[in-house]
């Protein structure tokens, strides 16, 4: 059996974790010791993914929308009491509501969503950390979740693409101002997982062009790498362990891939 990274105790924050990629990341750094801190604003899904995550490991819950600064404040504060300090955060987020939609079908609240929910709250939620890690003398680590699409761009995601694309930026800024006190973050930008919301988001594509779900799961989905399967839970895990330990020290402020050879370009 390989041997996995041991995260011995750390404290960290995922966000949007009730289901989909929050909460299997959630799982997996459980089963590596850490503990743990899941947010939704949803208090029903995430009293039962708090009931479900309970059996792998030391976790806890505070209901959070990402829209609202008090909401991040709180976040902050309660993660800090329930863990007795954070080690770190895993920024993830879900999809802006008005998607997946095409940039002419857009309105002008639909990019204020999406700005505040990919832009802002990271961004804030980053500020807020880094300000209590400092005044603490304490080291953390930053890693955001974010998408192969902005690279080569999902026209029906195109508001989250735009948007999410400066997560690259904050976490080599970040990595780059804070990283001789010990705080650095890092990018990761995930292939396809069979996830609750990507399954709604083709859903609603396979609609739009009249042609059965299945069909376009493959071409857009499977299809898309030569492994023809989405990525595993396991292995997304394995990765964010890593990125949290001090084995990946050196590698702060990267982009990190995991797409399964999904995207074609390669960057110099």
């Amino acid at each position: 059996m390989p041997v996995k990274i041991n995260l011995d105790g750390l404290g960290v924050i995922v966000t949007a974790s009730s289901r989909g990629i929050g909460f299997n990341v959630a799982r997996e750094l459980l089963k590596r010791n850490a503990r743990v801190v899941i947010s939704s604003r949803s208090e029903e899904n995430l009293k039962k993914a708090l009931n479900e995550l309970s059996s792998y490991g030391e976790v806890y819950s505070v209901r959070v929308n990402l829209f609202d600064q008090r909401d991040l404040e709180n976040l902050v504060k309660e993660g800090w009491e329930l863990l007795g300090g954070i080690d770190a955060l895993v920024w993830n987020a879900g999809n802006v509501r008005c998607e997946p939609c095409l940039l002419h079908e857009a309105t002008y609240i639909d990019w204020i969503e999406a700005s505040a929910l990919h832009t802002v709250a990271p961004g804030y939620l980053t500020t807020l950390l880094a300000q209590a890690w400092l005044e603490k003398k304490r080291r953390g680590v930053l890693v955001y979740l974010n998408s192969v699409s902005i690279k080569e761009p999902m026209p029906p995601l195109a508001l989250a693409d735009v948007t999410r694309a400066g997560l690259v930026q904050l976490a080599r800024s970040v990595s780059r101002t804070y990283g001789k006190r010990g705080i650095r973050a890092y990018s990761v930008l995930l292939g396809s997982f069979d996830t609750p919301g990507a399954r709604e988001n083709l859903k609603a594509v396979a609609e739009a062009k009249g042609e059965p779900f299945e069909e376009t799961w493959e071409r857009e989905v499977l299809g898309r790498t030569p492994l023809h399967r989405t990525g595993r839970w396991e292995e997304l895990g394995s990765l964010i362990a890593f990125l949290l330990s001090d084995e990946a020290e050196y590698m702060l402020g990267s982009t990190v891939i995991i797409d399964g050879a999904m995207t074609r370009g390669i960057d110099i």
